[in-house]
């Protein structure tokens, strides 16, 4: 939790579990939370019990003015969101006058995108925080085998494998994951997210050994928006697909409901696996 005592804070967020948490351990800890709602993503119901408006993407600016009336400065933004074309945002006045400072460059990716806002949040006054400054347990901090499943020899030949591919897609900013059996990349990651790409390789599954989820940061990613992350749904879709693990990055993905997640992956019979993508073990396929 940071060091801001009582003072209120913003979150926007989208879709599943983890803004939620982050809003109750926000007024666990004495400070009220003031949600914006991204219409079509998060579900105002789940939010009822604080200060809260629903707005479209593009109403940057319907945002940003109720968030100073109600006194926020620090700024969570956390969720599941699925960024539309540049065409369908449809700016408000205030937001379109953020967005030749955002530049259009940073449309090309994600993580290009969600940097270019946190600059422009910061010189609008606010201080973007990521949501594990208020969950701290969120992070899984070292490498090791998570539950009862440890991977196979073989599966740890396709953890490697995945790590080469999603660090090659992170560097064009592409994505966070894919999943690799024996040896072939089944998916990558990208618009989509994690549980749509899961989804698709169900019927992609090959005999044998089934494959391997892995997820990991995009080099240089900034770490206060979009970590990977994982919950019990990551890991009831991968077993919906024929999957047999999932290897993680450690010191870098976000475990939602960290004790249901792991439990979960047992009771399944999945390996979870946190690596450190930084030894050679990980870098260098063998």
């Amino acid at each position: 939790m940071t060091d801001s005592g009582s003072a209120p804070l913003g979150l926007i967020v989208g879709g599943g579990l983890l803004p939620q948490r982050a809003a109750a351990a926000a007024a666990a800890a004495g400070r009220q939370p003031h949600v914006v709602v991204l219409e079509g993503f998060g579900n105002p119901a789940d939010y009822a019990a604080y200060p809260q408006i629903t707005c479209r993407l593009g109403a940057g600016g319907r945002m940003l003015d109720w968030l100073r009336a109600a006194g926020c400065r620090e700024l969570v933004l956390a969720g599941q969101v699925k960024r539309p074309s540049f065409l369908a945002l449809r700016p408000d006045a205030g937001a379109a006058k953020l967005l030749p400072r955002i530049g259009m460059k940073a449309f090309g990716g994600d993580d290009s995108l969600l940097t270019a806002v946190i600059r422009v949040l910061r010189e609008e006054g606010f201080e973007p925080l990521p949501a594990q400054a208020l969950l701290a347990e969120l992070l899984q901090p070292t490498a090791g085998q998570l539950g009862r499943h440890a991977p196979d020899a073989k599966a740890v030949r396709d953890i490697r494998r995945g790590v080469a591919v999603v660090r090659a897609l992170g560097a064009v900013d592409v994505g966070q994951g894919c999943v690799v059996q024996q040896g072939m990349v089944l998916a990558v990651e990208a618009i989509e997210g994690t549980d749509a790409m899961l989804a698709r390789c169900g019927p992609l599954h090959r005999e044998g050994p089934g494959g391997v989820l892995v997820k990991i940061l995009k080099p240089g990613q900034d770490r206060r928006v979009d970590l990977p992350t994982i919950g019990p749904a990551t890991i009831a879709g991968a077993a919906a697909s024929g999957l047999r693990g999932l290897a993680i990055e450690a010191d870098g993905t976000i475990i939602v409901d960290r004790a249901e997640t792991i439990a979960a992956a047992d009771a399944a019979g999945l390996f979870l696996l946190a690596i450190d993508v930084q030894a050679p073990t990980w870098n260098e396929p063998s």
